[in-house]
């Protein structure tokens, strides 16, 4: 990556509207912009440039976006954000199952996406090391997994194993929306894929714990009908297990 560039963005729409858009956009932030209208064209130019972060249509002239995905998963574990007119639910689960980090449904507002794209390439960048994070902090809440330590200020918080499952499996999809039936399936089983209220009632519990705002949840995020979202911040690998115990 060269000096002044903050990252590579591969953009895979067939509109060029979009792709402009979104070109002098990604631009203005710093970021180097490579464009396709074709899904083969896509994948072709995700070998070749090796971007950072692709934004992927679904609705693609030649290869449907889901083909894509995968495809690009097979080959690559880079940042897909889906941005798309598909707004039915099934539509953005099987996005974020067949391995999306993100999923936005056009029209969209550009300072939204931007957030997204940041936020997403951060992430990636504090997770690029060898081994995944295991030191979380977001305000006055401080995460410890190699402790199962969580602690609100100086106070150690209690969890069930219930909710302390569903935070580990958050963390480590820090800014990434989980879906709702892969965090089943993890923690109730494979025949609890459907009983969405299990998730709910532990969603909440664990809000109230954490110090998040029930009524407008800034820290467990929900994505309606899809999943849940954690906006957490990965330590840096030096800090210790007692920075946990600084205050913010």
């Amino acid at each position: 990556m060269s000096d002044g560039v903050r990252g590579r963005i591969l953009v895979v729409d067939d509109e060029r509207q979009i792709r402009r858009f979104l070109r002098i956009s990604l631009a203005s932030q710093g970021f180097d912009v490579v464009e396709a209208e074709t899904g083969s064209e896509g994948l072709l130019k995700a070998m070749e440039y090796v971007p950072d972060l692709v934004l992927l249509d679904l609705g693609l002239p030649d290869l449907d976006g889901q083909e894509v995905l995968e495809a690009l998963r097979a080959q690559s574990d880079v940042p897909v954000i889906v941005v798309s007119v598909r707004e039915r639910e099934e539509e953005k689960v099987r996005a974020l199952d067949n391995g999306a980090n993100d999923y936005v449904t056009k029209p969209f507002g550009i300072q939204e996406l931007l957030a997204r794209v940041r936020r997403l390439l951060h992430f990636r960048a504090s997770q690029s090391g060898e081994s995944l994070a295991v030191h979380f902090h977001q305000g006055r809440l401080r995460i410890d997994l190699s402790k199962r330590l969580v602690r609100l200020d100086s106070e150690e918080i209690r969890l069930t194993p219930k909710e302390y499952a569903l935070l580990e499996r958050l963390c480590r999809h820090a800014g990434r929306v989980v879906t709702q039936t892969q965090l089943l399936r993890e923690i109730w089983g494979p025949t609890h894929a459907e009983d969405t209220h299990y998730l709910r009632i532990v969603v909440s519990r664990l809000r109230q714990k954490l110090g998040d705002n029930t009524q407008s949840p800034y820290l467990l995020q929900t994505e309606a009908g899809v999943g849940y979202r954690l906006l957490v911040e990965p330590d840096d690998a030096s800090d210790s297990a007692g920075k946990t115990e600084s205050p913010s």
